[in-house]
């Protein structure tokens, strides 16, 4: 998959827009994540995978030929430039609210199992004299490799 530029002017063209497409997406996924409403980021999914990946294998293109674009105006690769700053700017906010998630989500978890541990016993024995012993349920409900 790859831009299908004419010229250095078509391609610079086609990279801001491309960009600009991709910041919005990631936009609206960390204001989605940023008001607790994750469900509401996994309906442009699909697009922006699509467009990242597109992203990232335009980039590395240009990254290794920049002849590619030295051909467009000052103007257009200033534009491009901006286009970028800003998407690196989303992205950075992108990953402060999943990290924001994160570390809710964790919370939860450890709350949820410590719950679970609180409130499960498990006999030793049975009759008037068995003890119960409350169990460990985090090995179980809590995997820190997750």
């Amino acid at each position: 998959m790859a831009l299908d530029a004419r010229d250095a002017a078509e391609r610079v063209d086609q990279l801001i827009i491309l960009t600009e497409r991709l910041t919005n997406l990631i936009a609206d996924q960390a204001s989605a994540f940023e008001r607790r409403r994750p469900q509401e980021a996994a309906g442009q999914l699909e697009e922006t995978s699509r467009l990242a990946n597109l992203y990232r294998h335009e980039s590395a293109r240009v990254r290794s030929q920049p002849a590619l674009i030295e051909g467009a105006t000052l103007e257009r690769r200033v534009a491009l430039m901006r286009a970028t700053e800003a998407f690196d700017a989303v992205l950075a906010r992108q990953g402060r609210a999943l990290e924001a998630a994160r570390t809710v989500t964790e919370g939860l978890v450890k709350a949820i199992a410590e719950e679970v541990v609180s409130q499960r016993s498990s006999g030793t024995g049975y009759g008037p004299g068995a003890t119960a012993v409350a169990g460990d349920a985090r090995s179980v409900t809590l995997n820190r490799s997750a």
